[in-house]
Order: C-alpha cells, then structure tokens, then sequence
C-alpha cells in the first residue's frame, strides 16, 4: 500500500514550498507576524544568503490551517519541518491544532526532542543531530531514543523507537576513483570511509545523506546495509531527494526502486512529484512499500499539477474506505 503523505513546510515564520538546495539560512519571521522569532546576526550576510532561495509558493495561510485540513480527513503521519531558526513558534501552532496527529522536524535533538512530544507531535524527526561534522554517531540516534522514554530496556527502546522518524535526505552522487565521492559532474566531496560507501564501480550513482539544509555531503551513503543499520532505531524513515525537491520534474525513480527493497520498516519519499500519476508509479516501483509526499504540485500550495481531493480519495482507496 503506498499512500498520500501530507507536509508543512515552515520557512520564517510562513509555510512555503522551495527549491530543495536553495536554503542556505532562515531570517527571522517578520516583527508583523503573530510567531515568536530567534534573531539571527550580520543581517547583510543573511540577505546575501537569501538571495539564492528559491520559492514556489508562500500561503497566506497559518500552519494550523493545513494542520486542520489534514485533521478533517485524517492523513495521519504528515510532517511540519521547520527549516530554520524562528519557527518554533508557528510548528507549535500547528500541532496544537492536531495533537498526536503530526510528526515534527528541522533542529531536533536530544535536548528538545520530549518537549515536542509533549507539545503534541507524534513523533520526531530527526536529521543534522546525528551527523556531528558530517559523520554519522549511532550513539546519539540511541540516545535520542532513550531520552524519550526514561529508559534502557527493551521494552522502553520499543516504545522510544514509535516515536523517532530518522530523516535521510540526500542528493545524488557519482562514486569517483578510489572509492570517494563526487557530484554529478565528477566534482565534489570525498567519502568520509566509514564503511558504507566503499566497494562501488567508479562512476556508479549513489544517495549520499545531506544535512545543513542539504547543503553539507555526510560521510553516510544510504544502501541495504546502512538502512539495516539504523532501522533497530526508529519506526519510519523520511527521504527527501533534495536535487528534485520542489521542481517537479518528477521523482528519483531509481531511489524509489531501491527504497523498497532496502526499507522493512515505513518510508516516505518526498521530492519532484508533479502529478496523481505519480502515487501509482511510486507504488509500482517500490511494490507499496513506499509513502509520496507532494507538495510544489498540489493545489493547496499553489500547484496546478495534482488536486488535493484526488490525493485524499487515493488514500481512501488505498485503504479501503471506497
């Protein structure tokens, strides 16, 4: 079964649709907006650096509204990202507005993660806190999970686990010579060599896991064994393809494929999706066992590619509720 899964994307205070790639640094909400916000310094630097996002759509909307909607016809597990500092304040709103029904991201780590469960989020998600300096710590993701629950034992790691969501977003990479890792063009990063990324043919595509706004490259390629991995820790894996997010110009099909041999626990992809077509495909490809979320496409968020209602009816299918 491959279903529908819903987004709110929380960018200064606003919800918005982006380019994935594009955000370098959030200002802070503007002092008109009814959302807290954190000041960021060197607001010239800040302003350079907005000058490269890329944005498809601002709704006039609060997040609370796209919470409630999503409440009315129950697309349980959508996520709200908070990309950036300063909007704590407008993530917090849109729990409010469905407590226990959300999963929440963006700055999660050991030290607020049971605060946003006791805000009201599902669960978190969690990304650039397990990538110290780029390089993945498996004792922070048994951290986390233990901080949520008070406890050690294998009971208590059970019930943590519900409520982490590891995010692997990644870009694209060509493995170079000598088992490092480089871009697209053959430029770019090496591996860190850690072990998941060595053994591949020179020039063969991989998914390496970027972190600070996807623009950082970590030393973490996801494949069958990293999954595999990190699964014994968290009940869902979020996968943001950050070179197709918000262009929609389709989704990594290859990605796809392999998500859904790779994954044994719930996935969601996220990126490119243009059409409803694109639901069947995912389905297809991954044999249901991977989640697409739209968002850039969809009606709700200004896109003329897919409607809501059609999403919402899918599901409904999918289900068997018609």
């Amino acid at each position: 079964m491959t279903l529908f899964r819903a987004c709110i994307d929380i960018h200064a205070g606003q919800v918005k649709q982006i380019v994935g790639g594009t955000l370098t640094v959030s200002p802070p909400p503007p002092s008109s907006s009814s959302f807290s916000s954190t000041p960021l310094t060197s607001s010239s630097h800040n302003t350079e650096q907005e000058s490269s996002l890329k944005t498809n759509y601002i709704s006039p909307h609060p997040p609370s509204h796209f919470s409630s909607l999503y409440k009315t016809h129950n697309l349980r597990g959508a996520h709200v990202i908070m990309l950036g500092p300063g909007n704590e304040a407008a993530a917090r709103e849109a729990l409010a507005a469905w407590p226990g029904g959300l999963q929440v991201g963006g700055g999660i780590n050991d030290k607020n993660a049971l605060q946003w469960i006791e805000s009201g989020a599902e669960k978190v998600i969690v990304t650039s806190f397990l990538f110290p300096g780029g390089v993945f710590d498996m004792g922070r993701l048994r951290g986390l999970v233990e901080i949520l629950v008070g406890g050690q034992g294998e009971e208590e790691m059970r019930r943590g686990r519900e409520r982490v969501v590891v995010d692997l977003s990644c870009r694209r990479v060509r493995r170079k010579g000598g088992g490092g890792m480089g871009d697209g063009d053959g430029e770019g990063q090496e591996g860190k060599g850690d072990g998941k990324g060595e053994g591949g043919r020179e020039g063969e595509v991989k998914w390496v896991v970027a972190t600070e706004k996807w623009t950082r490259l970590t030393d973490f390629e996801i494949n069958a064994e990293s999954i595999a991995t990190i699964e014994p820790y968290c009940s869902e894996l979020l996968i943001h393809a950050a070179d197709n997010e918000g262009l929609q110009r389709g989704i990594d099909e290859e990605l796809v494929a392999k998500l859904g041999e790779w994954c044994t626990i719930p996935v969601t992809y996220a990126g490119g999706g243009k059409s409803i077509e694109d639901l069947a495909l995912v389905k297809r490809l991954s044999i249901g066992r991977v989640d697409l979320t739209i968002g850039s496409a969809l009606d709700i968020f200004g896109g003329k590619g897919v409607r809501f209602e059609d999403v919402v009816e899918w599901n409904r299918r999918e289900e068997g509720e018609i």
